[in-house]
């Protein structure tokens, strides 16, 4: 396989907007752009730089019904609001706005192309930022996707044979991505996220292992709230390197939602960008074909910064702790006068702390006695 990586954007990202008041900024794919390019991370002579191409509705059909398809596709063109709470479509969380359903489409589209050219060899990491809607269903739209773009993806490898790894790392548990194969043994679905107690989207508990033949394929680690990056990087290097070993898989897929930093509005996690450094230097060293996803992330700039030191580990290349001039610039016009690119170190109190470590030994626990078992690793 060449000792490629692919780079997968569209200035059309910016051409929708879910609504001034929706926390989902479509700026944020702007922004992570300019900040990776004026750092020169596109000017490697092993990166591509890839348009992302709409998906056909024949793509989207491996997994969503054509009847959503359809309603989707006809509010999208409406000249008026549309709503259908049946397929999840017209309320706050999943608006309708002009467009929408061509947005989804280069959504899924650029993810597909990922996929394909990692499958294909063409490059052994893609990294597709708009990527990572992992709440969508079937035929209902939900937690601000409206097509399951991963789910979709995952069936064309499949399709081709292939056994896939989904490890997902936003601060919302994946449960789209779970339900889709929840009773297949050649997807591997792992998710690290806020507990779903109370948080969307209230699924993700530790004995959600899978059913049928899929039974020990699905994992997930609840986190409580104020667990920091001491309890974020013992979970993953628990249960993802030795689980990964095992299943041995043809493609990894991630999800990497950076709502799970201390500073996000819509989360209570309190993480740093150093956790999300640490698990992307694990996944490139892995050398497994890596197919890269964005996700959630409620702060531009988070958002912005975070992408930007995963794509610059994906590179080989040592970032500076400050963010450069010109999108220092950019960003003070904002609003937003923080100009580090990193984040300081940072560890929840000692109480929270506590109360986090002792649920994530709980789970743990759990997952050493009834996962590991069915994947032959030992305690």
């Amino acid at each position: 396989m060449k000792d490629t990586r692919a780079f997968i954007y569209s200035s059309r990202f910016g051409d929708y907007t879910y609504g001034e008041a929706h926390p989902f900024k479509l700026l944020r794919y702007r922004l992570t752009f300019e900040l990776i390019n004026e750092l020169g991370l596109l000017s490697n002579p092993a990166t591509r730089v890839l348009e992302a191409a709409q998906a056909e509705e024949a793509d989207l059909a491996r997994f969503h019904r054509r009847d959503y398809l359809a309603v989707l596709r006809e509010f999208s063109a409406a000249e008026t609001p549309r709503a259908n709470f049946l397929f999840g479509l017209g309320d706050l969380e999943n608006p309708v706005f002009p467009g929408v359903y061509d947005w989804a489409r280069l959504v899924c589209g650029g993810t597909l192309d990922a996929a394909r050219l990692v499958a294909d060899g063409g490059c052994r990491i893609a990294f597709h930022m708009a990527g990572g809607w992992h709440h969508a269903q079937a035929s209902r739209a939900s937690g601000f996707s409206y097509l399951n773009d991963a789910v979709i993806a995952i069936h064309a490898l499949l399709e081709r044979g292939l056994r896939v790894a989904y490890v997902d790392l936003d601060a919302h548990h994946g449960d789209g991505v779970q339900e889709a194969f929840y009773d297949n043994d050649q997807v591997l679905t792992i998710s690290l996220h806020e507990t779903g107690d109370d948080f969307f989207p209230h699924t993700g508990y530790v004995d959600e292992l899978g059913c049928g033949c899929g039974y020990g394929y699905s994992v997930n680690v609840p986190l409580s709230r104020h667990c920091d990056d001491r309890l974020f990087l013992r979970a993953f290097n628990h249960i993802v390197p030795p689980l990964l070993s095992k299943f041995a898989p043809d493609v990894l897929l991630t999800q990497m939602g950076v709502d799970g930093l201390r500073t996000d509005p819509l989360t209570r996690l309190e993480l740093t960008t150093a956790a999300y450094e640490s698990c992307a230097r694990w996944f490139r060293d892995s050398h497994l074909p890596w197919v890269v996803l964005g996700g959630g992330g409620y702060h531009k700039i988070n958002v912005a910064r975070t992408w930007t030191l995963l794509w610059g580990i994906i590179q080989g290349v040592e970032l500076p702790d400050f963010l450069p001039k010109v999108f220092c610039g950019t960003i003070s016009a904002l609003g937003f006068p923080d100009y580090r690119l990193r984040d300081l170190p940072h560890q929840a109190q000692s109480d929270d702390f506590s109360r986090a470590e002792q649920a994530l030994d709980a789970n743990l626990e759990y997952l050493d006695r009834h996962l590991f078992p069915l994947h032959g690793i030992g305690p």
